[in-house]
């Protein structure tokens, strides 16, 4: 409660010191139109919103298309954690914004987990990295109903090796949606 209240006396301060502008001057401002164009993967900055809404006129199917984010499925983790890496927020935001577009669209997130640790421990583990993805995905526009989640656990695995190449592999949500 303090902490909020010492947040707004600093806001209060801050706004009794702020200036108006005598003239019009500043920076030139450019106005530009979004291109048509996607973003190749998951890191490539300002691709979440890029083709996002679903629109499929004459288009190819942005799920489907390879150059779509929204064709990318896969949100893996690091051990023993349910923390959704930096890396991935671009591509569950396209998605939650896909299922924002389409609200007739409905998912499965599959949480898996890496053979270590036992079965009903990998169980929950995949849950959590599931209702992980589903959250974020619903901070983007998805609603509850449109976001089924189910875990794994280690009985999926992508990779089937013992090392840490193919933990990592096996450490994973995979984003299905309904009818593929």
């Amino acid at each position: 409660m303090r902490m909020l209240w010492m947040g707004l006396l600093a806001l209060t301060i801050m706004a009794g010191c702020t200036t108006t502008p005598t003239s019009e001057t500043g920076a030139p401002v450019e106005e530009r139109t979004p291109s048509a164009t996607t973003g190749e993967g998951a890191g490539t900055a300002g691709a979440a919103g890029a083709g996002v809404a679903g629109s499929t006129s004459g288009a190819m199917n942005p799920l489907k298309d390879p150059r779509n984010i929204l064709s990318k499925r896969s949100v893996f983790f690091d051990y023993d954690s349910y923390a959704v890496r930096d890396e991935y927020k671009p591509l569950i935001e396209a998605h939650g914004r896909y299922l924002q577009a389409n609200r007739n669209a409905r998912m499965i997130v599959q949480g898996n987990c890496d053979e270590r640790g036992s079965r009903e421990y990998n169980i929950a583990l995949g849950q959590r990295r599931a209702d992980a993805v589903k959250r974020m995905m619903m901070l983007y526009g998805a609603t509850e109903p449109q976001i089924e989640t189910v875990s794994f656990g280690k009985e999926k695995p992508r990779n089937p090796g013992h090392d840490e190449p193919a933990f990592a592999e096996n450490r994973r949500d995979d984003v299905v949606y309904q009818g593929e």
